[in-house]
């Protein structure tokens, strides 16, 4: 668990369920004799080549405060910087536990909120990411959301997402499978755009057609009639709708039961972290999943211990500890989950106890074959001549570098040329 130096607003793209149905020209409906093409669970399960770990991308919008999330409490800089935000030190005895960071290495800590996380880290399966982020130096929400998840940082003719672009340049781990990506979300966020068969769908255990439940027969019925025969783009879309339809109906999310005795709190988020290890180990063919965590523009009052970071940071936890226990309790399929932020905050804090839109942030990693147990970092201080722009952690670590190596080792996807366009990793070692 050693801690390692080396050298030195709404971004969603809507599209509900009914838009894409008429986006793709076809009307979704189940037949009452489903059609041979269903690629149906117990069939997918055959077909799961069990060589690739599904991705699971989680976007903390709003800008997380990497130095509340994991405060440097070995550099003197962080207090001199945050007389009133900074966490206190894990040996500080005087202060109470509650408020004091948690001890990773002797120089990082955790926040206390954090503390569902530790058994992942300890097992060495969570790995921590330290002054990390995207080249582009905006300190504008929607233009960091947007160049973060198209995968390349100040080219604004990007339309598509690197996770959208992962799942395009290569060939479905389930074959015929309907659904590849999932958005636990209204719309499809901008990192999926791209993807074949990837759909927003905030609650997959109630996804079907739309109106009155007592007509629902003779409207499948009809669409099948009018679509089941179209060759064509119009009916190739309707199939993959009529199969995902009935794919998820056939999960049962409402009566999943969690595995090693975890526990989802009743948050969205939580939910849709108990959503995705569902799909995962139905094994359906879902190859990447993108769930949001919003509320971090924490400009006043953050509150590290007791504020609006705290109860984010807790309900990231919560979340992510159930989703670690559920997914690693017995024999589960593999998962390689990223967490990350548009960017940090400043390290200065402002006069209202919060902190203003900055540079270098934190991502953490998580997943069986994840290299963990660790701080992943080229710290480059809190010094003054060190700070970006003379205020901002500086980010010397690309966070594309994370990425790529994640896509490349655990996805098993070699074109990292058109993943991350006109980029060149360096791989850092988050897996073997």
């Amino acid at each position: 668990m050693k801690h390692e130096h080396q050298a030195g607003c709404d971004e969603y793209v809507s599209l509900s369920r009914r838009g894409f149905l008429g986006v793709t020209g076809a009307a979704a409906a189940a037949a009452v004799a489903l059609p041979a093409w269903l690629p149906r669970v117990s069939v997918a399960r055959a077909y799961r080549s069990g060589t690739r770990d599904v991705m699971v991308s989680i976007f903390l919008r709003g800008g997380a405060d990497a130095l509340s999330l994991v405060p440097p409490f070995g550099e003197a800089a962080y207090y001199a910087n945050r007389s009133s935000t900074a966490l206190a030190r894990p040996d500080q005895t005087s202060i109470p536990v509650a408020q004091r960071a948690i001890n990773l290495d002797g120089f990082f800590g955790l926040a206390p909120a954090l503390a569902p996380l530790l058994p992942a880290y300890q097992d060495g399966k969570l790995l921590i990411v330290h002054a990390t982020g995207s080249t582009d130096p905006t300190r504008s929400h929607f233009d960091a959301q947007r160049f973060m998840e198209s995968g390349k940082p100040s080219d604004r003719t990007v339309s598509t997402g690197w996770l959208g672009r992962h799942l395009a340049s290569t060939l479905p781990g389930v074959p015929g499978a309907p659904l590849r990506g999932l958005a636990l979300l209204p719309g499809l966020p901008r990192q999926m755009l791209g993807a074949p068969q990837a759909l927003p769908i905030p609650d997959p255990a109630n996804f079907r057609l739309q109106g009155n439940l007592s007509s629902a027969s003779e409207r499948e019925n009809m669409l099948t009639t009018r679509y089941g025969s179209d060759q064509g783009a119009i009916g190739v879309s309707a199939e993959n709708s009529l199969a995902t339809i009935d794919l998820l109906a056939q999960i049962g999310f409402t009566g999943y039961a969690p595995a090693g005795n975890a526990i989802y709190p009743a948050t969205p988020f939580a939910q849709s972290l108990r959503a995705a290890a569902a799909l995962i180990k139905a094994q359906v063919g879902v190859e990447a999943i993108a769930i949001d965590l919003d509320g971090w523009d924490t400009h006043a009052r953050q509150g590290a211990t007791d504020g609006p970071i705290a109860v984010l940071a807790a309900a990231l936890a919560a979340g992510l500890g159930a989703f670690y226990r559920d997914m690693t309790a017995g024999v589960a399929p593999s998962f390689a989950l990223a967490v990350m932020s548009e960017f940090g905050r400043r390290v200065v804090e402002n006069g209202v106890q919060g902190t203003d839109h900055g540079r270098g942030g934190a991502m953490f990693l998580m997943g069986p074959a994840i290299t963990g147990g660790r701080v992943l970092t080229q710290w480059p201080t809190l010094a003054p001549a060190a700070l970006y722009d003379g205020q901002d952690l500086a980010v010397t670590i690309d966070y594309r570098d994370i990425l790529a190596e994640v896509v490349s080792k655990r996805l098993g996807n070699p074109n990292l040329a058109e993943v991350f366009p006109g980029f060149s990793p360096t791989f850092r070692g988050v897996t073997p």
